[in-house]
């Protein structure tokens, strides 16, 4: 299949937010806040024409004002704005609402990646990126986000998660989890008595495949033991030396 190609338009006129009229109601609503307007315009461009309703903030401040404004499907978001860096706008998002984010960055070294998983993002797509792919993240993200909303409350013991709104609790105390914690909790629940390898863990919580000597999972199963486990007095969360961690009662 032929790739397409198309030019990249002039950037319109900067505003707080630009696009929202496009297309209708029922499209998925995307916000791009990226300060390179031909890669913002471009992207607007491909979005709108795969049938999305797209808006383009052009710096920090006005992304994360208009992320909270409004509900949107998805965020893609540069890592390197003015005014406000795309990780801080993600951290302060992250703390008001669970839509999804992608960041974009020129930046593909493992801490740059782990400081924006961190943050709250749920993918991260290094530049210079072919169309395709960020299509195809931006649709994974849509449809794990759909996936999660469908989904019931998932319980173990007297551990409750419930997806759609976000909760966590343990004999009906409220568990405050990050947002990367939560999604590691939530992939153990929802493989119940299952195996998971740290190699599976990293890629459906953290989104890129394993990289030798990351002890990332290592490091974040004891965050969430230490809110959700340890506490308690009875464990739920198991290592398997040598292979990786289930999730079980005693």
């Amino acid at each position: 299949m032929p790739v397409r190609r198309r030019l990249i338009a002039p950037a319109s006129g900067e505003g707080d937010a630009r696009g929202e009229e496009r297309v209708g109601l029922t499209s998925p609503r995307i916000l791009i806040v990226e300060d390179d307007a031909a890669l913002a315009r471009f992207l607007e461009l491909e979005l709108t024409h795969e049938g999305y309703c797209v808006v383009v903030a052009g710096d920090g401040e006005r992304g994360l004002r208009a992320a909270l404004a409004q509900v949107w499907d998805a965020v893609l978001l540069d890592v390197l704005l003015p005014r406000l860096t795309g990780v801080e706008v993600c951290r302060r998002l992250r703390a008001a609402s669970g839509v999804p984010v992608i960041m974009l960055t020129a930046r593909d070294t493992v801490p740059d990646r782990v400081s924006g998983l961190d943050a709250g993002a749920d993918d991260y797509l290094v530049k210079p990126f072919a169309i395709e792919e960020l299509l195809a993240r931006l649709r994974a993200c849509l449809r794990r986000s759909e996936e999660q909303t469908a989904r019931g409350p998932l319980v173990i013991a007297d551990l409750r998660l419930d997806p759609a709104r976000r909760t966590v609790s343990r004999a009906e105390q409220p568990i405050e989890l990050t947002k990367t914690e939560f999604d590691l909790l939530a992939c153990l629940m929802s493989h119940p008595g299952i195996v998971l390898t740290r190699e599976a863990l990293l890629r459906e919580v953290w989104g890129y495949d394993y990289l030798g000597g990351s002890n990332i999972v290592d490091v974040y199963i004891g965050y969430v033991r230490a809110k959700a486990d340890t506490p308690f007095g009875r464990r739920v969360i198991h290592t398997v030396r040598g292979v990786g961690y289930v999730l079980k009662e005693e």
